[in-house]
């Protein structure tokens, strides 16, 4: 079974994260930000990714420690259950509507962190939460996780739903990517013998 588990202490944050690739999508999420626990869902309920994220940190300041060392944990996750990246498909796309959103993404799990984040939110804040956040995790996800991550918003009015078809943009492209290929059998998706 590809399962990871990751606990990451700091003088701002607790934060646990387990995961299993071969699951069906079973969350159970506690950060102490209502929205940021909404998305994580969403994350794992489309992406077919058992999560289960434990957070406590800093809110009395802000959620962004909170929420950029989620990030951090679930990427270093991701890295460890894929492990060598044998027989998966490497690469994964979505174009993914919400309403009067629509949000795309295509992704690669190739080792080499990189975020291109095209999101425009017309509001700072989705009930209490900062709508930059959005793009805090996604950094932290790729950089910790190895993934080179474009998501590009085409249309979209409601913040909400911006943030919400990202979060199930990249579920969907990292639930194809992460999958075994059958054809590939135990072979490595690169030609240059690593990942």
């Amino acid at each position: 079974m590809r399962k990871a588990s990751i606990t990451r202490t700091t003088k701002e944050t607790e934060i646990s994260v387990s995961i299993n690739l071969d699951g069906t999508g079973i969350y159970d999420n506690a950060t102490g930000i209502g929205f940021f626990d909404h998305m994580l869902d969403q994350l794992s309920r489309h992406a077919l990714i058992d999560m289960t994220v434990r957070a406590k940190g800093d809110l009395h300041i802000d959620d962004h420690h909170t929420v950029e060392d989620t990030g951090i944990a679930l990427g270093q996750s991701l890295a460890r259950a894929l492990g060598d990246k044998r027989g998966i498909r490497r690469y994964g796309a979505c174009q993914l509507a919400m309403d009067d959103a629509q949000v795309g993404c295509a992704l690669d799990l190739s080792g080499r962190p990189y975020l291109i984040c095209n999101l425009s939110m017309p509001s700072a804040k989705i009930g209490s939460f900062d709508t930059e956040l959005v793009r805090e995790f996604f950094q932290a996800l790729s950089t910790h996780g190895g993934i080179t991550l474009h998501i590009d918003q085409r249309h979209g009015f409601n913040s909400h739903h911006i943030a919400e078809a990202a979060f199930k943009a990249v579920a969907r492209a990292l639930r194809e990517a992460v999958e075994p290929d059958p054809r590939m059998g135990d072979a490595l998706p690169s030609t240059k013998g690593a990942l």
